[in-house]
């Protein structure tokens, strides 16, 4: 079973594929996304990254948390559930 990794402080010109080569030092990547802002297409600095084992992510997790990518210092950790939110025009 896959587990899925939330990894923070990304540098913002940090592609998916480049997101993916960091990753796969730790084993097989089942996929890498880096979340982009819907209006100006430009990374919101964090991804999500889903490793193909349990092992794989733990290995990621402490071997990757913590080190530079481009000059920014990289959080790595196990993605938590999304939480529903509520429409945010509805709070005017």
């Amino acid at each position: 079973m896959s587990t899925k990794l939330f990894v923070g402080n990304l540098p913002y010109n940090l592609t998916d594929d480049s997101l993916n080569n960091t990753f796969a030092q730790a084993g097989s990547v089942v996929s890498a996304k880096v979340i982009l802002d819907k209006v100006s297409g430009r990374s919101r600095g964090f991804g999500f990254v889903e490793m193909s084992t349990e092992e794989e992510a733990q290995k990621a997790i402490s071997t990757l948390n913590g080190t530079e990518i481009d000059g920014r210092k990289i959080f790595v950790n196990e993605a938590r559930p999304q939480t529903e939110r509520s429409d945010r025009r509805d709070s005017y």
